[in-house]
């Protein structure tokens, strides 16, 4: 991995002294292959104990590592005759939003996601994943295709936040993301959302309603990014490992607090380091909830999803003269 974080040095550092000695081993003819099993060994107890012991922050930053999968990245491992739809049928083709159809386990289902760029040009072309108004509004336009020819729905999500500029307020950002969410409520159709990376806000929510929500092992799903957290609260973004520590923004802290079903698992050290072993722990959770939501009935499917997202941020009042 050419691409590392702070807390990954120790990793990186073994990482690179294994690569040395093998290369030194085939120029030199020598053997050192015992050196390099310990090495090995060493390598793989530094690895479980750096991750293991991961705070928040150190787990948004992998969320955000430049070599993660993206939702194209995932159609292509897991998703055969996939066909992408453009347009919103008002302005125009939101580059933020994958949108298609597909066959996953050779079932035909619409996929819909996020999608980051690999290198400087993709991400503007991308917007570094944060959608306009027409991105939601062509989501929406291919879910309710989905509805129709009775297709399961499956969304990646993977953004920083929608857009906040100026063209995309004056568009109905707001607007367009306030219908998807009342929509996806009432959708006739199954709805299987995953969060994959980043799950920034309103943004997230554009595409975030559905029967089964998963996140990744090392994706965060929060209402406020922890820079932007920090600089409310401390106005301070150097406050950010304190916010997200608050937020609580991983996947345990979400499955504590009922916002997610489930954790989706991933290799030791993040997706980037094995998008295959990923995408089929992906594919597999799939496979097993379509089994299921497509026996439910449509009416009870869609009372189960209302009453599932109703039940999410329940408090219970004291009152305060009560001892």
């Amino acid at each position: 991995m050419n691409t590392g974080l702070d807390f990954e040095k120790p990793i990186l550092e073994l990482e690179k002294k294994i690569e040395e000695i093998r290369s030194l081993t085939s120029r030199e003819d020598i053997d050192l292959s015992g050196e390099i099993k310990k090495l090995g060994e060493r390598l793989k107890k530094v690895k479980h104990e750096v991750y293991k012991n991961l705070t928040p922050w150190q787990r948004v930053q992998i969320a955000r590592h430049p070599k993660r999968p993206y939702t194209l990245d995932y159609i292509d491992l897991i998703v055969t005759d996939f066909i992408e739809l453009h347009g919103d049928k008002f302005f125009g083709d939101d580059k933020a939003i994958i949108a298609g159809l597909g066959k996953i386990n050779g079932k035909k289902v619409v996929i819909i996601g996020h999608q980051k760029g690999k290198d400087t040009k993709e991400n503007l072309m991308r917007n570094f994943g944060s959608a306009h108004p027409e991105g939601y509004r062509k989501a929406m336009r291919v879910m309710e295709l989905a509805e129709k020819f009775n297709l399961p729905i499956v969304t990646f999500i993977d953004t920083p936040g929608a857009y906040p500029g100026i063209g995309a307020e004056e568009r109905g950002q707001a607007e367009a993301i306030a219908r998807n969410l009342f929509k996806m409520c009432m959708l006739k159709t199954p709805i299987i959302v995953f969060v994959i990376g980043e799950g920034g806000s309103g943004g997230a929510l554009g595409i975030g309603i559905g029967d089964r929500l998963y996140v990744l092992e090392y994706a965060y799903y929060s209402v406020i990014s922890p820079e932007g957290c920090a600089a409310i609260l401390w106005k301070e973004r150097s406050k950010a490992p304190e916010a997200a520590e608050s937020l609580k923004l991983t996947g345990k802290d979400l499955c504590e607090l009922g916002i997610v079903d489930d954790i989706v698992k991933e290799p030791l050290g993040g997706a980037h380091r094995d998008a295959h072993q990923t995408a089929e722990n992906i594919k597999a959770v799939i496979k097993k909830e379509l089994s299921s939501l497509e026996s439910t009935d449509t009416d009870l499917l869609v009372k189960n999803r209302y009453e599932k997202l109703r039940k999410i941020g329940v408090f219970t009042e004291k009152n305060a003269n009560t001892k």
